[in-house]
């Protein structure tokens, strides 16, 4: 397994860990950013993309998703790159002081410093409860987005009834990349947060574009190959369907998790890391935790608390990072470096 090595690596894309990426640019420590989800924006993206934020400095109201493309653009200058769809699994201290890390996509890092930054803890997807279904799974059964080779000319089912379930049929029949889909649902009642939306699935049902079989799936049904080939559904008229398929996208949801980072030995207090109110530190040297994941005298879970946090907790990294550098304050108004770091002004030619 080849080694990234980092001066800093932040577990968690949500709007804190994107702050910290910022901050720690700006104190010239470079960042890897891990995230289990399959795009940036943690729980404002993944719960609530659509719905108004009032208490971000600065910004009146916005939605998750305009928060977390504010918060893209302002780490561009950065250039941090990112490793999503994946969690980190295991942190070990190496002999100088390091930390090694290894992620479920087989990543691995060395990091002079630690950032986690999980909120209430990794928000992994719902798993469906379906006999014989987990064999499948990565191979014909993918809870984050399928291959191309997994939907281009497949017959595909959608399990779920929520957002995430309507938007994924929808995109798979605009696209006409499958031969067929079909949306798999409990009932034929959707209560999506846009009513343009429920709209937009009842139009595709009525044109045949996309199909709608009503029902619990019950068991997975596996051909000699061991490849997985219908389900069978109870539906509401106490019978049992068998529905063919060649790949099943469950989208049920997502539930935060702190998953690994329980077995870290890190202190905790509640499910929660214990840090250092000054400077954000857990209890192992040169790992920080910033965010709802932290607990410390007066903790209040605000977005706008988790900036402050990520905000010190750069400061002491760069402690860390760069020991022999004396601390100076700088200003992003005033200082000509940090508007060189930020790509504002030219550097001064020698």
């Amino acid at each position: 397994m080849s080694v990234i090595d980092t001066q800093a690596l932040v577990i968690g894309a949500g709007p804190v860990g994107l702050f910290q990426v910022f901050q720690l640019g700006l104190q010239e420590i470079g960042a890897h950013v891990v995230d289990v989800l399959p795009e940036p924006g943690g729980q404002c993206v993944a719960l609530y993309p659509d719905k108004p934020i009032y208490d971000i400095p600065g910004l009146p109201v916005c939605t998750g998703r305009e928060l977390t493309e504010r918060l893209l653009a302002q780490i561009a200058p950065f250039r941090a790159p990112m490793h999503l769809g994946q969690q980190v699994h295991t942190l070990t201290r190496l002999d100088d002081g390091r930390w090694h890390l290894t992620t479920s996509g087989g990543l691995a890092f060395h990091a002079s410093t630690v950032f986690i930054a999980a909120g209430v803890g990794a928000f992994v997807p719902r798993k469906a409860a379906i006999d014989g279904l987990a064999p499948h799974e990565d191979r014909q059964v993918f809870y984050h987005p399928a291959p191309d080779a997994a939907l281009d000319g497949r017959h595909v089912v959608v399990l779920g009834g929520e957002d995430a379930a309507l938007l994924t049929a929808l995109d798979l029949v605009q696209t006409s990349r499958c031969n067929s889909v079909t949306l798999l649902h409990r009932t034929d009642k959707f209560k999506p947060d846009d009513p343009a939306l429920d709209a937009a699935v009842a139009q595709a049902l009525a044109s045949g574009r996309l199909q709608l079989v009503v029902g619990q799936p019950m068991t997975a049904e596996a051909d000699a190959d061991g490849h997985l080939v219908a389900l069978q559904v109870a539906t509401p008229g106490d019978t049992t369907v068998r529905l063919p398929l060649d790949t099943l996208l469950p989208r049920l949801g997502l539930s935060p998790r702190l998953g690994p980072l329980a077995d870290w030995g890190l202190a905790m207090e509640r499910k929660q890391l214990t840090v250092a109110p000054d400077t954000f530190a857990t209890s192992a040297p040169g790992v920080f935790a910033v965010g709802d994941v932290n607990s410390y005298p007066g903790k209040r879970k605000l977005i706008l608390c988790g900036f402050h946090e990520a905000t010190l907790a750069a400061f002491a990294a760069a402690g860390i990072v760069y020991p022999e550098r004396r601390s100076l304050m700088q200003y992003t108004t005033t200082s000509p470096r940090l508007h060189e770091l930020l790509g504002v002004a030219t550097p001064a030619n020698t």
